[in-house]
């Protein structure tokens, strides 16, 4: 097979243009990137039940929490009347009998420590009716794998027993899977608690789990979607995403139950599944997103919502009319003066006393998740209306629209005539958000989707991949195969860079064992992180886009005929051709690849992802499938593994 390399330049690509989608699905945040190991650490959490558009939840406060009972059992009670903060008002009250007597937490799984590594603990506490100091340990089995003393603060009786915050080190003793965090007391009395963390002490930023981050960072993202998703929306709008809720310090973020808590309830399982106690405590809130995104090098593209409940579970909405409905646009403007005002601003200065004075780079916003125009919905007039106000206030903000759910229904045809119709006025809308989760077969049969698009709106690919099969937690859904179909589709959006400029996989997060939606692009456990195929075939392209196409002249329909899916590009900045290609065959192919007059090729460097299409990681084995590198001079054509994504790059002399 042979591939003429085209001399003339095609379609400038956009900087940053492969990028992450981050929603607190399948316990991305808490349990998660948000490095806590405290499970419930506020006393706050609910257990969720209901079915579309009758959502509720019973308290639960003490849920991960139970006494110990080596030397008796001690009472658990969750009280409120004198809270830490209003935002979160109940806490435990603990009440010993017996020295030693104390409470522990379940910590998901149980906690995961690594000999030597040492651990954050902090707490509140006050001093119901006790004179004695605390312990805090981390147990199993009997055993004490690490413990640290806490010296009391005591007031004299008949005073004010105020709320005290306490930190202390610990150190692990040995390595351990499932273990128990303790708090005991030295004597009996009344101790009440509240907001209690552990934290690894290499937390990123004191936020961020280190692995999680690192695999983040080594995608080379150009930006990041935050934070949903359907948990923007919520199941109701009591239980949306406010933004707000979220800043400041974290002990005074509202607790809130996550949308994904009744994923898969049905009338079988009593509208209550596993995931039922999925609450997010907001740790990891938009300050964090936005340092994140600084952190790797990714352009910050928060999501808003627009007074509309999550369209498939709820039929709650504020109407535009409706004097509630300017709260909605009021938290978009106050959001982009948060993350870029003068600190001398109301929302800026909240950033600068979080630990940021100068302001994040913020240029995008998500109007809506993934909303689609019904009579009821009125999604357009909601657009309309947000485009108006911060366009009038922020002229140069990039606006992201959305095309619904899905690229095959009335939504989505609807939602592109809306957005063609009003293309007459500048800057009304940066892209367009499409939405696809199909079949591998799809991806191959459509690397041409966009080559007929109109070029006057853009495209945002912000939620796609393939699914060889779907569900909750399916690791083995995560195979080479679907990773191959997404590359394939990845070379049809590369050549059409003029159209499409933003370009997103999802999920991006699952913990084993806490999966609501299956593949997803990395995942964990406690004690570990991988990246499935799919997170190569993301770096591959995070790392690898050049500057600007180099025209295929239809050269691609004729090698797709033979399972060739082929796309080039030149990286002008370092004088390199980069050519990508999969070979959806089950045996090797040879790629000539014919350079114009005058070109002269010096090395040939290469990254290499093959295998078995039903090959998949897992944490027993994280790089069955892993990508390889390897160099050599260019000698005039390009070897492809049998079921392998090539990128090859090819430095010019020219």
């Amino acid at each position: 097979m042979r591939l003429q390399i085209s001399d003339k330049k095609g379609v400038p690509v956009a900087d940053g243009m492969i990028g992450l989608f981050f929603e607190d699905i399948n316990y991305a945040a808490d349990g998660g990137l948000y490095a806590e190991l405290i499970e419930n650490r506020s006393f706050e959490f609910v257990d969720c039940y209901g079915d579309k558009g009758d959502y509720y939840t019973k308290a639960d406060y003490g849920y991960g929490w139970a006494a110990t009972k080596e030397c008796g059992e001690g009472r658990m009670e969750y009280v409120s009347g004198s809270p830490l903060g209003r935002a979160n008002p109940h806490y435990l009250r603990f009440t010993a009998t017996a020295a030693g007597q104390g409470f522990s937490n379940q910590a998901y799984r149980g906690l995961y420590l690594e000999k030597d590594k040492e651990y954050r603990v902090s707490f509140y506490a006050r001093m119901a009716s006790y004179a004695g100091d605390l312990k805090v340990s981390v147990q199993k089995d009997g055993q004490c794998y690490g413990e640290a003393r806490v010296s009391c603060i005591h007031v004299e009786k008949g005073s004010w027993q105020k709320w005290n915050r306490y930190e202390v080190m610990l150190t692990a003793r040995a390595d351990t899977k499932g273990a128990l965090f303790v708090i005991s007391l030295d004597e009996p009395g009344a101790v009440e608690f509240d907001f209690i963390s552990m934290m690894p002490a290499d937390a990123v930023a004191g936020v961020f789990r280190k692995d999680l981050f690192e695999l983040l960072k080594g995608l080379h993202p150009g930006f990041l979607r935050f934070p949903g998703g359907c948990i923007i929306e919520g199941d109701t709008l009591e239980n949306r995403y406010r933004w707000k809720e979220s800043v400041g310090r974290p002990e005074g973020r509202r607790s809130n139950f996550n949308r994904w808590a009744v994923h898969g309830t049905n009338e079988e399982n009593g509208w209550h599944t596993q995931y039922a106690h999925y609450n997010q405590t907001l740790g990891l809130g938009y300050y964090e997103y936005f340092l994140l995104c600084e952190m790797i090098g990714a352009q910050p593209l928060p999501v808003l919502n627009v007074g509309l409940a999550c369209q498939y579970q709820s039929y709650e909405l504020v109407e535009p009319e409706d004097p509630a409905f300017s709260e909605f646009i009021q938290d978009a403007l106050d959001l982009v003066e948060f993350a870029t005002g003068a600190a001398d601003t109301p929302w800026g200065s909240l950033r600068a006393k979080m630990g940021h004075p100068a302001p994040f780079d913020l240029h995008m916003l998500g109007i809506g998740n993934e909303q689609w125009e019904t009579k009821e919905s009125r999604f357009f007039d909601r657009y309309r209306a947000f485009e108006k106000a911060i366009h009038e206030k922020y002229p140069e903000m990039k606006l992201i629209g959305s095309a619904g759910p899905d690229i095959t229904s009335d939504h989505y045809r609807d939602a592109w005539k809306f957005y063609q119709e009003e293309a007459k006025r500048e800057n009304f809308c940066y892209a367009v958000d499409e939405h696809y989760y199909v079949k591998p077969e799809w991806f191959y049969a459509h690397t041409d989707f966009y080559d007929n698009y109109p070029r006057n709106v853009k495209v945002f690919s912000g939620e796609y991949a393939a699914h060889p099969t779907s569900g909750m937690n399916l690791p083995d859904a995560n195979t080479l195969g679907g990773a191959l179909a997404e590359a394939a589709f990845l070379t049809g959006v590369e050549r059409n860079a003029d159209v499409v400029v933003l370009a997103s996989y999802a999920p991006l997060f699952a913990r084993v064992g806490y999966a609501q939606w299956s593949p997803d692009m990395i995942w964990f456990d406690e004690t570990c992180a991988y990246g499935t195929p799919s997170y190569y075939v993301q770096k591959m392209y995070g790392e690898n886009m050049g500057t600007v196409t180099v025209p295929m002249d239809g050269q691609e329909k004729a090698l797709r005929a033979e399972e060739i899916y082929v796309n080039v590009s030149l990286d002008e900045k370092n004088n390199e051709l980069i050519v990508k290609a999969v070979n959806h065959n089950a045996g090797q192919k040879e790629l000539e690849l014919s350079l114009p007059e005058g070109w002269k090729a010096g090395q040939m460097s290469m990254q290499v992802l093959a295998g078995q299409e039903a090959d998949y990681n897992c944490i027993e084995e994280p790089h069955k499938v892993a990508l390889r590198e390897k160099k050599a001079d260019f000698g005039g054509t390009l070897g492809l593994e049998p079921m392998s994504f090539t990128v090859a790059r090819i430095s010019l002399v020219l």
